[in-house]
């Protein structure tokens, strides 16, 4: 498979000016403290699993509008204090599975929530959970272009104030510390983490691996497969709306995001990747507003990046900073 965009030299280079509303910084106070103003109370329950070396939980919390959305909770039995926790978003057409399914980070002495995408999760994996109540105009099949008309109705808008309330949700907890809360996501879970990282305020450390939804323009016009192409083919339909789309999507672009984050920041990129070009993530890496920052690149895999060795370096480069 050959290279999908730029050369790694001129990747570490690009840094491309990038759509940003004027009102970009209002529009997310607004919405955020809409949803955090809509009230509603985290609920753990424990969950059906024949796991029982972890605490395994199923966790409802208020989202968008105070919306139910669902998550698994894993920790470690019998932690001593509170513990860091590392909240973690999924990649497009996912959702959380089944509860246990997914408990690394438990294992590795962290409290781990694995938020399900409102929706979603009916495209691989082991199912989702949490439906999207809102309806949408004209769209292509999948979500990227459900209210893509403004960024008040845009599907993303919903998805992002969720997984700041997850993080609310989270740094509630008496079993975790609220100073070392993590985020991370591959794919659209790394553009939902990136988003997270900078609203939800005190994000301890931010983790994205070929990470989807930045550099919105860039990826629709490179990208050869995946979900950059429903908005490519909208506009293929829709010929007088560009301007119109790439203004919503400004509003979400990991980009923009990526000025906002001070965190400590870990990404990962693959360079045959056909689905989320790598240009794009090294779009939002190169703009990262933090001083500790790094990229791990994987020059001969697609969009499966660095897989399980991406998680091990995590679990080292996560456990240096939250004093592990």
């Amino acid at each position: 498979m050959p290279l999908t965009d730029l050369t790694h030299a001129e990747l570490l280079a690009f840094r491309p000016e990038v759509q940003e509303p004027a009102d970009f910084d209002a529009f997310w106070e607004r919405t955020i403290a809409e949803a955090r103003a809509a009230g509603g109370t985290p609920e753990l329950t424990p969950a059906d699993t024949p796991v029982t070396q972890l605490i395994v939980e199923d966790l409802v919390f208020p989202g968008f509008g105070g919306e139910p959305v669902r998550a698994w909770v894993s920790r470690p039995l019998n932690a001593d204090g509170p513990l860091p926790a590392v909240v973690q978003f999924q990649g497009y057409g996912g959702g959380r599975g089944i509860a246990g399914e997914n408990v690394g980070w438990a294992l590795a002495g962290y409290v781990h929530v694995f938020v399900d995408t409102r929706g979603q999760g009916s495209g691989w994996g082991s199912g989702g959970d949490t439906p999207d109540p809102h309806g949408s105009g004209p769209a292509t099949p999948g979500v990227m272009t459900r209210g893509i008309h403004a960024p008040e109705s845009y599907y993303y808008r919903r998805v992002f104030t969720d997984a700041v309330r997850a993080v609310d949700a989270t740094r509630g907890f008496p079993f975790v510390d609220p100073d070392r809360i993590a985020v991370t996501g591959g794919s659209q879970g790394g553009g939902i983490a990136l988003a997270a990282g900078a609203l939800a305020g005190g994000v301890a450390a931010v983790m994205p691996d070929v990470a989807f939804l930045c550099a919105f323009r860039r990826g629709v016009e490179v990208a050869a497969d995946g979900p950059y192409r429903e908005l490519a083919t909208y506009l293929s339909v829709h010929r007088d709306e560009v301007a119109d789309v790439f203004r919503t999507v400004s509003y979400f672009d990991g980009v923009n995001f990526a000025r906002r984050i001070h965190a400590p920041s870990l990404f990962s990129v693959a360079l045959m990747d056909t689905v989320v070009p790598p240009s794009t993530t090294f779009a939002a890496y190169n703009h990262l507003a933090a001083e500790d920052r790094a990229i791990e690149v994987y020059p001969f895999n697609d969009h499966e990046g660095g897989g399980a060795a991406q998680w091990r370096t995590q679990a080292g480069w996560l456990a240096a900073r939250f004093g592990r």
